[in-house]
């Protein structure tokens, strides 16, 4: 059995310190101890003695039961460690999925364990305890700290993963389809489409992710994906620039380009550890035409993404999939694999990116449908959902929005990407109804 906390507590504030905790998270006490060790008492130490009476409670100041405190007060003269519930996060006033999830005797089970990587519980919930929520999208609150933690911590991430992802269930299988000659049309009218892109992510087997690892962890993945990037052919042979030796010039165009990512500012990734050690072994990839890239170690390991302007999205998916499967061989022949299961497809950092990690998205111009107040119904039947072109939170400029696949896991890369040319085909055609001040309703989803 692994504990969080591994100091043993001897002086005579154990009890002044058990309280104050208890009363500052407001639940009850299940105690845990620590059977195996004895307590080393200092000989010229106070003894630690029970009061001779208590005074009444304060008003509006929770308190153990007076049972209670005779209970952890006996625990903590043996040698104990402090109780799990006492431990337990207040999260009152969040929201997010891990929060409406863990229950004090989840945490209780779970905080006691630890993966061979030495990942904890507590770690793996940090940034949903630190983050309450978000105004308009109910986060995930969670993060894995390395591949077994989706194990280890099952209990948590089972019922987190089935809500995030419309019920998934924990006997199902994912479906992993990279055959890009199965997509039917996909070239979209680029009138409409200004831009289409399909990105994905990948981790190193054997390997922390990014929430947990080592500097040295950090290296050896972008030792090994640059090794596998660098034998790569054709169109795509490319450029590996790292961050943290990067010319002025260098950054500039890569800004120009709109391919350089930042040092994450955003809370929810900064409480997850994903900002440590900045710029250390991160680094940006991309072949000579500027539409295939790698990020290395900036949410996952990596982050792989085909890119172009136009609606041609069959082809940047064409081009995804020959991508893909190079590095991936490229990887194995180096002695290493992606992390991956019959059930969680490809396993990524976020819970809700697991299966496929993919986000197909086109940058798409529907001025007139967007103002309709059954948009956001139509982009739900279809499974599709917007951001603003400036990514996530941004609002639309010019009724131009990015349109992108709702789902990630219990449906392939193909049936993914076929949802979004079907779902984006579909809304061209309302708007160009609109345009006409036709009715949209014979369109409508079902």
């Amino acid at each position: 059995m692994a504990f969080l906390g591994r100091g043993m507590l001897t002086n005579s504030n154990l009890k002044k310190m058990s309280l104050v905790a208890a009363a500052a998270t407001g639940i009850g006490l299940g105690l845990m101890y620590a059977n195996s060790r004895q307590q080393v008492r200092d000989p010229s130490a106070r003894p630690i003695q029970q009061p001779a009476a208590k005074s009444p409670p304060a008003q509006n100041v929770w308190r153990l039961p007076e049972d209670d405190e005779d209970e952890v007060q006996a625990a903590l003269n043996r040698g104990a460690q402090f109780p799990a519930s006492m431990n337990f996060p207040d999260l009152k006033l969040h929201n997010n999925v891990m929060a409406s999830t863990l229950t004090p005797a989840i945490y209780g089970e779970l905080s006691r364990r630890v993966t061979p990587n030495g990942c904890t519980l507590d770690e793996c919930i940090q940034t949903g305890v630190d983050n309450p929520g978000h105004p308009f999208i109910k986060t995930v609150g969670m993060v894995a700290g390395d591949e077994e933690c989706y194990e280890v911590f099952k209990e948590l991430f089972d019922p987190v993963i089935e809500e995030r992802h419309n019920g998934y269930g924990t006997d199902e299988i994912h479906p992993t389809d990279l055959d890009s000659s199965k997509i039917r049309g996909g070239n979209l009218d680029p009138a409409y489409v200004l831009s289409s892109r399909v990105r994905t992510g990948r981790s190193i087997r054997g390997l922390s992710l990014p929430p947990h690892c080592s500097r040295a962890e950090r290296r050896m993945v972008e030792s090994v994906v640059v090794r596998a990037l660098g034998n790569l052919t054709g169109d795509l042979r490319g450029t590996y620039y790292p961050l943290s030796q990067m010319t002025d010039d260098e950054q500039q165009q890569l800004i120009d380009d709109h391919f350089l990512f930042d040092k994450p500012v955003s809370p929810l990734l900064t409480c997850a550890g994903m900002a440590r050690d900045w710029p250390d072994a991160r680094g940006i990839w991309h072949n000579a035409d500027k539409n295939f890239l790698v990020w290395i170690n900036e949410e996952d390991h990596t982050r792989l993404i085909s890119m172009e302007k136009g609606g041609n999205i069959r082809a940047v998916f064409e081009r995804f999939c020959k991508g893909l499967n190079e590095v991936e061989s490229l990887i194995q022949s180096e002695g290493w694999e992606y992390m991956w299961s019959e059930h969680l497809g490809y396993i990524l950092t976020c819970p809700s990116n697991l299966g496929t990690g993919l986000r197909a998205g086109v940058h798409v111009k529907l001025p007139r449908l967007s103002q309709d107040a059954r948009f956001d119904e139509i982009l739900d039947k279809l499974r599709l959902q917007k951001r603003g072109t400036g990514g996530v939170d941004t609002a639309s400029t010019n009724g131009i929005f990015d349109i992108s696949n709702n789902d990630r896991l219990g449906q392939s890369e193909v049936q993914l990407v076929q949802r979004v040319i079907d779902g984006v085909d579909l809304l061209i055609k309302m708007e160009k109804q609109l345009e006409k001040n036709r009715t949209i309703n014979n369109l409508m989803p079902k």
